[in-house]
């Protein structure tokens, strides 16, 4: 790819062209799609990861902290190559440790209320498992007590993004537990 058209594509996602956002979309995500899913990724793996790398990318150009020696194309890809090595192996680890919400046993709990808490955290439980990898990271680490720069560090987004995404997760599993007619059923 010419230098001219090169930074032609940087400047337009700068500036949030439209038109360029579109053409690079279109040349981009078929390629993220095929390293994704033949690395058994999923179809909301993809999209995670194309809009990860977009916002990287965008942040870099934007602070001036990226120097291009190759294509945009070919410098994206190998950004979104990275998140998701990263993220699989990070999904491997959170598949490996022990679940993210431990409750001390009480002795002075009834046992109704033993049950009712395990059928709560059941619910729970089912529900995390429905959201992305890059969310479940997010919180895991988040229930561990780490802070949001630690976060933000283990997952590549920046400090304010990190913010701003475990609270969406966090409000996105309120809302599938509360939609649930199991939950609504234990707490009736």
């Amino acid at each position: 790819m010419n230098s001219t058209k090169n930074q032609y594509i940087v400047e337009g996602i700068i500036l949030g062209n439209n038109d360029v956002l579109k053409s690079f979309y279109k040349k981009n995500f078929p390629a993220v799609r095929k390293i994704i899913l033949k690395y058994q990724g999923t179809t909301e793996d993809v999209e995670d990861v194309f809009q990860e790398a977009m916002i990287l990318v965008y942040h870099k150009l934007r602070t001036g902290d990226l120097e291009l020696h190759q294509s945009i194309h070919a410098y994206f890809i190998g950004v979104c190559k990275n998140i998701w090595k990263n993220q699989s192996r990070k999904k491997r680890m959170l598949e490996y440790s022990e679940p993210i919400v431990q409750k001390a046993e009480d002795n002075d709990t009834s046992l109704y209320d033993k049950i009712t808490n395990r059928d709560q955290e059941e619910v729970f439980y089912r529900h995390i498992t429905k959201l992305t990898d890059s969310s479940r990271l997010v919180l895991g680490l988040f229930f561990e007590g780490k802070s949001m720069r630690d976060i933000a560090n283990s997952t590549g987004y920046t400090e304010g993004y990190t913010r701003k995404k475990k609270c969406m997760i966090k409000d996105r599993l309120f809302q599938m537990v509360q939609n649930d007619p199991i939950y609504a059923e234990l707490i009736a």
